[in-house]
């Protein structure tokens, strides 16, 4: 019943105007910060962690930001599910970095998009999957009401979905290396047997091994990218990431990942998601980050 009572809440949100919407979700984030909610009090942690040369009123700014753009997110993002590729490119205010872009995907050796966890990254998923054959990796809610609309939306902008696991991994890796594209969100805290620590921010994080992988195993080409709220929808962009992300080492390539994750974040702070516990991994031996309760 529960589950049936917040699909419907979607489904009405999924009606309002844009600008609406994003109206009623800065409410959201106000009073998500007024009652010192957990996504609240987890993105004053991850700050003062990222960004310590930061003032505790800047480091306060700056988390009553994120919740106002977080409160956004969430009413702005049924409204994409709904809604036709024909609206959402209505949507999109400028694309930086098309040149990037196109050179990547008139390249025959398929492309590696890293969309980190800021913005909407539902519109990057969905304007790429009008462009060129787009096949991503997708966990289902565990609502199956929602997963049907989710999934629906996305193969109707024409993305392909696969699983993620094994079976997953090696349909990725076919598509990259019959040159198509496909999207990863490269901050997610993978399995401790998926990935190894590399640092973000100064901070050791665990870090996903799989877009090594497949760079080593399709030779494809990465791009970083973001869909940045912006008056009237949406801003796009795309940046080639470091060379070093492409060596055989494994720490190196970790590494570039993570710098390009940071230059990413550099664009628009407070639209990162950092109420997200990123840090819960940790090397042996270091403390844990995050008090129990937050």
């Amino acid at each position: 019943m529960k589950n049936n009572a917040l699909l419907f809440v979607l489904k009405i949100i999924a009606w309002l105007p844009l600008g609406v919407a994003r109206y009623l979700g800065a409410v959201l984030g106000h009073f998500l910060r007024l009652t010192n909610s957990r996504p609240y009090r987890v993105t004053q942690i991850n700050l003062a962690l990222c960004y310590p040369q930061l003032s505790a009123q800047e480091l306060d700014g700056l988390s009553r930001q994120r919740m106002s753009q977080l409160g956004q997110a969430f009413f702005e993002t049924p409204k994409l599910w709904r809604q036709s590729s024909q609206w959402l490119l209505s949507k999109i205010v400028s694309v930086e970095g098309s040149e990037h872009l196109q050179a990547a995907l008139d390249n025959p050796r398929g492309t590696i998009l890293l969309v980190p966890h800021q913005g909407n990254w539902e519109v990057i998923g969905l304007w790429v999957s009008t462009l060129t054959t787009m096949t991503s990796m997708y966990e289902p809610p565990k609502m199956a009401q929602l997963e049907h609309w989710i999934k629906s939306s996305r193969q109707r902008a024409g993305a392909t979905l696969v699983p993620t696991n094994v079976r997953g991994v090696a349909a990725l890796l076919k598509a990259l290396r019959r040159g198509e594209t496909t999207a990863i969100l490269p901050d997610q805290v993978p399995p401790a047997a998926s990935g190894d620590f590399s640092p973000i921010f100064g901070v050791p994080a665990q870090t996903m091994t799989l877009v090594h992988n497949l760079i080593q195993k399709s030779g494809s080409q990465v791009l970083l990218c973001t869909a940045l709220r912006a008056d009237g929808g949406w801003r796009l962009h795309f940046m080639p990431a470091a060379e070093a992300i492409n060596s055989a080492d494994q720490q190196t390539s970790l590494d570039a990942l993570n710098r390009g994750v940071e230059s990413i974040v550099a664009l628009a702070p407070s639209q990162y998601q950092w109420e997200y516990k990123r840090f819960k991994a940790r090397p042996e031996g270091l403390p844990s980050i995050y008090p129990k309760g937050s």
